[in-house]
């Protein structure tokens, strides 16, 4: 990997194993630099995606705004691809409108590469919502990869062939892979003639050469390569027509590895192939265990597959993952013993019980860890949501109503509104779950600013809410749901409210704090918490109400009280090792600072909220924090620091796709004190220092911003 400067964008680090290539790379590079599409096709396993890395990494200082890699190996369909590559450009976008309106208008004025790998199963809308980028964003060059061409009008394609088989880069491939030094003539030199080159098919042949010598390796793949193509394990089926001999090696060296796999393995293999994204040991012993294959055979069974290159070694955090064309295979065979179905629901099955659990733990010392698990597991909860909305809606919406919170958290309310809207329609299930959902639909439409359909679903969970907690049927407890507790919540009687009122009013007070009514905010979530027993400490639910309580004393002008409530709340937080709420409270408490004329606490507060939403990364609240610590700069009087901090802010402003937003109180008097530094250090100093942070590193200027006062 080359030795860079920091560069805006983001690109997975290059492979180590890297092999030759210099010709193509060279015409991929000069591609590039002719034109605004280049697709590298080719037969899976080739080294189209190595290729179009090492190709991204040598380009991306010829972009301004950075280079960006999206992985659609992981879609299973259309419906999440627009959200994905909003995603992967770090567009958290916060915007109601259709989703590629945003991404276009986030790309529209930059100078950009983006990289989309594994297209061939989404081609036609990949070609779609290309062209539709390419036409909106003047300074966009895409880079794809795919089996076969997009179809996009001026598309540039370039066929990528396996490694010339007798040549030197074939060899040092199987050599670095099978870490042995070959000579060149000998049992080496004839597996790459009979793999014809294909570098997936090496790698495979490089891991049997480490369990069994390469002579072995060369007298089963002549036999194997030599048989008709019925006894090739030629399982892989697949629609395009590129080079379809060189298809059948490595299907048939792909099947041999198959063939040396232990029983248990290939059982194993076949049952991995249903996760989308990385698992780790837990997630494939959850899912995959079974038969013969129980908690005590398949660590041994994993560690099989991965000697024999079909899995990947685990990275740093002990995640493995399959390359497609190997999961593919292993699908295929799958499929065909009949099992896909009860695995896939099994997979389902195991996420929504981690959705479950990530909830559960929410308020409390897990909070974070957990948090980052439902992050890191993102693309298979998708995969399981759409499973669960085509075969249990009821388990659907219990699964999106858990996590949909940490996702629009995360910033990823696209696909948060969109599985909650989709398993509101579908599932007929009612009282908690049902309360559950509405609550954090209404959470995210507040913060697209979708205030007119939030207000709607804020009724709605209210009403919903007092269902579930109130309406008993004859001789009956209470409405039980699926963990054996009544549907009314931790409520004492009836006539108390429980926490899923207490959301209902939470979320109805962020609603009238958002649209400029603190006496509303007050009065209904103060209703609630006098009526409830228990402290801030005992739930979610009242600590968020509690919350917005404080936000209401700030916008009343009670400040004394509100700083007061913050600081104890605040407190709490930190023995609890709550982060989301503490993180608010340091908004608060600089929002107070600066409303009371203290602009050095301001400062300090504002700093101590963007460090809790940088490590929950929230994008939106980074640029929240952005906003008050420059206000509070200005209104201390250094004005070069705060434009510059304006200016990163603003950088994060666009990378949710909205204006600047935030309270009506901060608004105010970010303009106030804005106006102010522009008059002292003149306005073409100001804009000067505004625009180099507009135009930097985002990361960079958030850097310079948490640094403090006294520091370069």
């Amino acid at each position: 990997m080359r030795d860079t400067a920091s560069v805006r964008g983001h690109l997975p680090d290059e492979n180590p194993g890297f092999v030759g290539r210099r010709t193509e790379l060279e015409r991929v590079s000069a591609a590039l630099a002719e034109h605004r599409l280049v697709t590298v096709t080719g037969v899976g396993g080739v080294g189209k995606t190595r290729l179009a890395l090492r190709a991204a990494h040598r380009a991306a200082e010829r972009y301004p705004d950075g280079a960006w890699w999206t992985d659609l190996g992981q879609l299973d369909g259309e419906r999440l691809l627009v959200a994905l590559v909003a995603d992967s450009v770090d567009l958290a976008d916060h915007t109601p409108g259709t989703a590629a309106t945003g991404l276009c208008r986030r790309l529209a004025g930059d100078r950009l590469l983006l990289v989309l790998d594994s297209c061939e199963h989404l081609a036609e809308p990949c070609a779609r919502l290309v062209a539709e980028l390419l036409a909106a964003a003047p300074g966009l060059t895409v880079l794809a990869t795919s089996r076969r061409p997009l179809g996009v009008e001026g598309e540039e394609t370039i066929a990528l062939d396996p490694l010339p088989p007798a040549g030197p880069d074939a060899l040092a491939l199987l050599r670095r892979a099978a870490g042995e030094d070959f000579p060149a003539a000998g049992p080496a030199g004839e597996i790459c003639v009979r793999l014809e080159g294909i570098p997936l098919a090496l790698e495979l042949a490089a891991a049997q050469i480490r369990l069994q010598g390469a002579e072995a390796v060369r007298d089963q793949l002549g036999s194997r390569l030599d048989a008709a193509p019925g006894a090739r394990f030629d399982l892989l089926v697949h629609t395009e027509r590129v080079w379809p001999g060189r298809h059948q090696t490595l299907r048939a060296a792909i099947g041999w590895s198959h063939e040396l796999s232990t029983p248990l393995e290939r059982l194993l293999w076949a049952r991995l192939s249903v996760f989308r994204g990385p698992f780790d040991l837990v997630s494939a012993t959850a899912v995959c265990t079974g038969g013969p294959l129980d908690r005590a055979t398949l660590p041994e069974a994993l560690d099989g597959l991965v000697r024999s290159s079909v899995v990947r070694p685990p990275d740093a955090a002990g995640r493995h993952r399959m390359l497609d064309t190997i999961r593919e295979y292993g699908a295929t065979w799958l499929d065909r013993t009949g099992g896909a179905g009860a695995v896939a629901d099994r997979h389902a099955a195991h996420f929504r019980d981690l959705a479950r659990r990530a909830e559960t733990e929410w308020h409390g010392v897990r909070q974070l860890r957990w948090y980052r698990t439902v992050d890191a597991h993102h693309t298979d909860l998708r995969t399981a949501l759409d499973r669960l909305l085509r075969t249990d809606p009821d388990a659907a919406l219990d699964l999106v109503g858990s996590v949909a919170f940490a996702w629009s958290c995360r910033g990823r309310l696209r696909e948060a509104r969109d599985g909650l809207e989709q398993a509101l329609l579908l599932s007929e299930a009612r009282g908690r779950v049902r309360a559950r959902a509405l609550w954090a639909l209404g959470v995210t439409l507040v913060l697209q600013g979708e205030f007119g359909p939030a207000q709607d679903v804020s009724e709605r969970c209210a009403r919903e809410a007092r269902h579930a907690e109130h309406a008993e049927p004859p001789g009956s407890t209470g409405p039980v749901d699926d963990t054996g507790r009544t549907e009314r919540g931790e409520a004492a009687g009836r006539d108390r409210p429980g926490d899923l009122t207490l959301d209902a009013a939470a979320l109805a007070g962020l609603l009238a704090l958002t649209t400029g009514r603190p006496t509303a905010a007050h009065v209904v979530v103060g209703h609630v918490l006098d009526a409830a027993r228990g402290g801030p400490a005992d739930s979610a639910a009242r600590l968020r109400c509690h919350l917005v309580r404080v936000f209401a004393l700030t916008g009343l002008g009670r400040l004394a009280e509100a700083r007061e409530r913050a600081l104890r709340l605040r407190a709490l937080c930190e023995e609890l090792d709550e982060h989301w709420t503490r993180t608010a409270l340091e908004y608060q408490l600089a929002l107070t600072g600066l409303l009371e004329g203290d602009p050095a606490a301001a400062s300090g507060h504002a700093r101590a909220m963007l460090e809790g939403t940088r490590r929950l990364g929230a994008s939106l609240g980074v640029a929240l924090g952005l906003d008050v610590l420059a206000t509070a700069l200005a209104a201390a009087g250094e004005g070069e620091r705060a434009a510059d901090v304006s200016g990163t802010g603003e950088a994060y402003w666009r990378s949710t796709g909205q204006p600047r937003r935030g309270l009506p109180g901060l608004r105010a008097l970010h303009e106030k004190y804005t106006d102010t530094v522009r008059a002292s250090i003149g306005e073409p100093a100001y804009e000067e220092i505004f625009v180099r942070a507009l135009t930097g590193l985002p990361q960079d200027g958030l850097d310079r911003a948490l640094r403090g006062p006294g520091h370069a």
